[in-house]
């Protein structure tokens, strides 16, 4: 059974990440944690609804909202944002550099909240912190292969251990495909595709039998390494076995599945003398004719199809020669 992990975003990380300007310091601003992707922009708290509010989420004030807080009386305003900030958030931003209330700040301070504020619009704003929030906060499992990006594809390599997982990414290397991932690969489900990356503290290592780790960023360069991407094919390397049953034509589609996705899966027997880097270059670049809607197995099947009615018509016609 995968073990599947929820890993929370930190608030600080995310001010880092966007460069937002710290206003007021919560009270839990160096260890608070963010569990929702979504944010909220509280139209209809600053009307008094809070039926269906959600204070987990970040709440973030766009120029509409603070025009209409503008239109308040300084009374009004201010006990609108006094309830506001009573709950427990996450934090309140303002977008767009707006000038803060000074009563926002003065309130923050009394409840204990964090107050930032973006350079960013505020459709910009929300969007960019929902696909940020939408990462961190995906489910992911690890599993032990290589990850590569080959002609543009995520390949998730698997095989027992010695099998030939990095000397097999060592190879495409050469050949100038991108090392994601060896040894451990962390996976994450987001919007309906899964995303592999390597854990922090092996990024970019190789490990190499009778050679030791390498660094493949200095080795080979900058542009051999990358940090994720989308996994669209799961080859998995396994030692021959003389009187397995192994697909010759590539009729059957197996597929892989993790989480609820179903990915291509292609199982590639390894044996002395054969080129794995060359066969797993044939299988991405078939991987990608399959997902164009070409099947070259079909083809082929039809085609020798046809050859063969073609053949029994001609042996009719010899026949009532």
């Amino acid at each position: 059974m995968d073990r599947v992990k929820i890993n929370p975003a930190k608030l600080s990380n995310l001010v880092e990440e966007f460069h937002l300007e710290v206003l007021h310091k919560g009270h839990n601003y160096d260890t608070c944690v963010i569990t929702i992707s979504d944010v909220n922009r509280p139209a209809l708290q600053l009307v008094g609804f809070y039926d269906y509010f959600e204070p987990k989420r970040l709440q973030v004030l766009g120029r509409a909202e603070m025009m209409y807080l503008t239109t308040m009386p300084f009374e009004q305003r201010r006990r609108v944002l006094d309830h506001l900030l009573s709950y427990e958030m996450p934090a309140l931003i303002i977008s767009r550099k707006i000038e803060v209330f000074p009563e926002i700040l003065e309130l923050a301070e009394k409840h204990g909240r964090t107050i930032l504020r973006a350079d960013y619009k505020t459709v910009d704003l929300t969007s960019k912190i929902i696909g940020y929030l939408s990462r961190k906060l995906a489910p992911q499992i690890s599993r032990h292969g290589v990850l590569m990006n080959i002609y543009g594809q995520g390949v998730l390599i698997l095989g027992d251990s010695g099998v030939g997982k990095s000397e097999t990414a060592i190879e495409l290397l050469k050949r100038g495909h991108r090392l994601v991932a060896d040894d451990a690969v962390d996976i994450r489900q987001v919007a309906g595709a899964l995303y592999g990356s390597a854990p922090e503290i092996i990024r970019h290592f190789i490990e190499i039998r009778g050679v030791g780790v390498i660094d493949v960023q200095k080795l080979f360069g900058m542009g051999a390494v990358q940090f994720e991407t989308q996994i669209d094919l799961v080859i998995q390397l396994e030692q021959w076995q003389d009187g397995k049953f192994y697909d010759r034509l590539g009729l059957d589609h197996e597929k892989y599945r993790i989480f609820d996705i179903a990915l291509p899966y292609v199982t590639i027997p390894v044996r002395p003398g054969r080129n794995l880097a060359g066969i797993v270059e044939i299988a991405t670049m078939k991987n990608r004719q399959m997902m164009g809607g070409y099947n070259p197995a079909e083809d082929f099947i039809s085609r020798f199809d046809q050859h063969v009615d073609e053949l029994a018509a001609m042996g009719s016609d010899g026949e009532q020669g």
